[in-house]
């Protein structure tokens, strides 16, 4: 059926509810459909609206309406026979609703005269209220008035006071609208409404009510001043079509919030394939890191074996030229044992010659065995540090490759997570989130546990390197004791005593200021400050931040210090304070003298591989002098 047609067919107001009964057959019957499925419906009278699918309240609430509107007979009479079908057939499907509601669904508002204007939101009033029930928001009021759910009261005042006067407020719904038509109702059965009120001449001693029409609203008394300040007129057809056309409303603000998630969601989709494309890309720089620098390190590793041979190589050249002089020698001083003297003095200087030869012989062969010392040394010295260069390689190519697994189990943590963040905003797409979820979660708490491996195994490798630093540091005082005597201050490598005072700025300083007593006094204030300087307690230092680096400077503002300063001079402070940095960077936790391989011509701290360089050298200058 079509509204529109039923609308221009013309039944009389007698023949309603015979036609109601009728139409209530026809659907009952099916042959009319109003039920889609377990919880949606339809209704068969107006198809040319927008909204076609209806809740079970919706669909009631749009029956009742259109029942008591001022339709036409006919249309009326479908609407009833729909609102008695879903009453009585389909009440199954209202039990999922609060009882309020279902309560309001099942008793609507008796139908009123579809053009009467009524205060919305609903009002009541009530006259001849006296003053002392108003008091405290009319809390006795509001208990009498309790089974009719008003939601509050205001007393009417003007100029003059109290008016007498209380406008009852129900909630703004249809279940308002009814129990503001109970209201009404309740006073008009009592004879206590507005008519006997007015017919009372607006006296008496009970108290009268009514719903707030038209007539109140437009008064010039202050209840219709009340009342135009805080509502406004309103037909029942006029409510019904301005919250049919808030649900449409609603319900497109819904599609339009479902179009908007489904594009966010399509974006983050899109963010993490770019994230994903960006792990890989680089991983595959990583991967290109390794293959050069293992590339790198084959090519030191062949330079260092090709140097080790070029030494072995020389060593070998020079043996061979200490055996030809010492044949040379012998085979001289055989002939020389040959000849015989003709005169003393020939047998003198061929005496003398022969010791000459004969000490020189003796030197060459101790230069020679010196020479296989010094070359079985140095042998020893590369050889063990090539082991320990190796070994330390080694480690640090272990610790890189567990920092790329660590790196590449922190991204797929990562990758894991943004995956979860978008399934949390993809239920309701059709996805199995529950189970997507667990799946998720299952892999991130493997990649946690593999985590906390690497973790333990990096651990275990950071103690071991550690263990290999001490035991490079133990062959390092092996080799500070051993090159003591070979190496003199004037060498590029020495050995210098970090953390002790140089006692010569003190004696410049004593020397302006004591005079005679000038090294007496050096001697005793060199002492004091290497004895400060060998005290834990005392730490003038503070800590700076330079971006994201910070590190430790002198504090200038120390007591000791300034005293220094002022007593001695900067020259003195200078000395101090550069013991001082040495002590803290060398030995922070000891707070006393260490012996360090020094590189006198660029003044910093010697490698172990400049060492060994500086005595290759030494050794190739003497070989060449001999």
């Amino acid at each position: 059926m079509d509204c529109s047609s039923d609308e221009s067919s013309e039944l009389s107001d007698t023949d309603v509810d015979d036609y109601a009964e009728k139409v209530y057959m026809d659907l009952k019957s099916g042959n009319l459909v109003a039920r889609l499925g377990t919880d949606r419906f339809r209704c068969p009278f107006c198809p040319g609206k927008k909204k076609l699918d209806y809740c079970y309240n919706e669909l009631l609430q749009h029956a009742i309406g259109v029942g008591a509107s001022n339709r036409t007979a006919k249309v009326k009479a479908n609407h009833q026979a729909l609102a008695n079908l879903l009453k009585t057939d389909h009440a199954d499907v209202a039990g999922s609703l609060p009882p309020r509601q279902a309560k309001a669904l099942f008793n609507p508002p008796k139908p009123v005269q579809d053009q009467e204007l009524f205060v919305y939101p609903w009002m009541g009033i009530l006259a001849n209220v006296p003053a002392e029930q108003t008091v405290k928001g009319g809390a006795t009021v509001m208990q009498q008035l309790d089974h009719f759910r008003p939601s509050r009261l205001d007393a009417v005042h003007c100029s003059n006071g109290y008016t007498g006067y209380v406008v009852v407020h129900f909630d703004k719904d249809w279940i308002g609208f009814k129990d503001a038509l109970a209201f009404h109702n309740y006073y008009k059965s009592r004879h206590l409404g507005k008519m006997k009120w007015n017919e009372a001449a607006r006296q008496g001693k009970y108290i009268f009510g009514w719903l707030a029409k038209e007539e109140d609203y437009s008064s010039d008394d202050p209840v219709g001043k009340f009342l135009s300040e805080r509502g406004e007129l309103k037909t029942v057809p006029e409510l019904q079509l301005e919250l049919s056309q808030k649900t449409e409303t609603i319900i497109t603000n819904l599609t339009n919030q479902i179009s908007a998630k489904s594009k966010y969601l399509l974006e983050l989709e899109c963010k993490c394939n770019q994230m994903d494309l960006a792990l890989q890309r680089a991983m595959e720089d990583t991967d290109s890191l390794h293959q050069r620098y293992n590339e790198e390190m084959r090519n030191m590793q062949s330079a260092a074996r090709e140097h080790s041979r070029r030494i072995v190589q020389e060593t070998d050249q020079l043996r061979k030229q200490l055996d030809e002089k010492e044949h040379d020698i012998k085979r001289r001083s055989k002939q020389l044992r040959e000849i015989v003297a003709q005169t003393d003095m020939e047998r003198r200087e061929l005496e003398n010659e022969r010791k000459k030869n004969d000490v020189q012989n003796d030197s060459l062969h101790m230069a020679r065995i010196e020479q296989k010392k010094a070359n079985e040394s140095v042998r020893i010295l590369v050889e063990k540090h090539k082991k320990e260069k190796e070994a330390a390689l080694k480690e640090i190519l272990m610790l890189e490759k567990q920092l790329d697994e660590k790196q590449k189990l922190e991204l797929d943590i990562e990758q894991l997570r943004g995956k979860l963040k978008v399934v949390k905003h993809m239920e309701g797409e059709g996805v199995d989130v529950k189970k997507l979820t667990e799946e998720l979660t299952k892999k991130l708490d493997e990649r946690m546990e593999a985590m906390e491996h690497l973790d333990q195994l990096n651990q275990a490798l950071i103690i071991k390197e550690r263990m290999t630093n001490d035991e490079l540091q133990d062959a390092k005082k092996e080799l500070k004791k051993g090159l003591g005597d070979l190496l003199n201050p004037n060498s590029n490598i020495g050995i210098k005593r970090m953390g002790e005072l140089d006692e010569k700025p003190f004696l410049r300083a004593c020397k302006e200021r004591y005079g005679a007593e000038a090294e007496t006094k050096a001697l005793e204030f060199c002492s004091l400050w290497q004895d400060n300087l060998r005290d834990a307690n005392w730490h003038p230092f503070k800590v700076v931040t330079t971006g994201e680096t910070a590190k430790q400077i002198i504090n200038e503002g120390d007591e000791k210090l300034v005293g220094l300063k002022e007593q001695l001079g900067e020259e003195v402070y200078k000395a101090v304070t550069v013991a001082l940095l040495e002590i803290n960077e060398y030995n922070a936790s000891g707070s006393y003298v260490v012996s360090e391989l020094w590189n006198n011509k660029e003044n910093k701290k010697a490698s172990i591989g400049e060492v060994v360089e500086h005595i290759l050298k030494q050794w190739k200058v003497q070989k060449r002098k001999r």
